[in-house]
């Protein structure tokens, strides 16, 4: 008996300490994000992407596109500023732990098994930015998937930043029916090259 209520002690301990370290890094997260209307502009974007895809007449379809890339510069702009802002996190703040289950305060008792989010959004700037520029040359359909897929990554990324990877995994999933590995290899070879070297994978 006195084994069981040890163990329920020490899981509401873990709890609670778990709900607090989470809670620190969705208000520090959120703190900048706030400032931005990244969310909202992915959203749309995606929505304007089906429908351009789902538009059977040419000139029409042509023209969805071509509207659309009002929202992608500004989504770019946007996250750029963030990302730009992020960085001047303190180092200690930015961790991020590369444990697959939420482990409370693991970036601070294993740092070595971390990555830093400041450098991870660095990398999803960049990837963003030549998506929207088109730098690849591709199709409006091409970069269509190519951006979502960068700014879906750029997602998990803060999903797991705030959460864990496997909850941001499972959220991707649920939200977009698009698996982790599934974005790694949608993004473009230079944001999954740099992306992978960051994280260790």
């Amino acid at each position: 008996m006195e084994i069981l209520i040890l163990l329920v002690l020490i899981g509401i301990g873990a709890y609670t300490l778990k709900s607090r370290d989470q809670n620190r890094r969705i208000a520090l997260l959120g703190s900048h994000l706030g400032k931005q209307q990244i969310e909202k502009l992915m959203e749309s974007l995606t929505e304007g992407y089906l429908r351009a895809l789902g538009e059977g007449d040419a000139e029409r379809r042509a023209q969805i596109w071509h509207l659309l890339t009002t929202a992608e510069m500004t989504l770019c702009e946007q996250f750029n500023r963030f990302a730009a802002e992020f960085s001047k996190v303190d180092e200690a703040d930015a961790r991020v732990s590369k444990f697959a289950l939420s482990i409370p305060y693991a970036d601070q008792l294993f740092p070595a098994a971390t990555f830093d989010l400041r450098k991870a959004l660095a990398i999803h700037a960049q990837g963003i930015t030549n998506a929207t520029n088109n730098s690849l040359h591709l199709t409006p359909k091409s970069k269509a998937f190519t951006l979502s897929a960068e700014l879906f990554l750029m997602q998990h990324t803060c999903h797991w930043f705030c959460r864990s990877k496997t909850v941001a995994s499972a959220r991707m999933l649920a939200r977009h029916k698009t698996t982790y590995p599934q974005l790694l290899a949608s993004v473009s070879p230079e944001t999954r090259q740099a992306y992978c070297r960051l994280i260790g994978r």
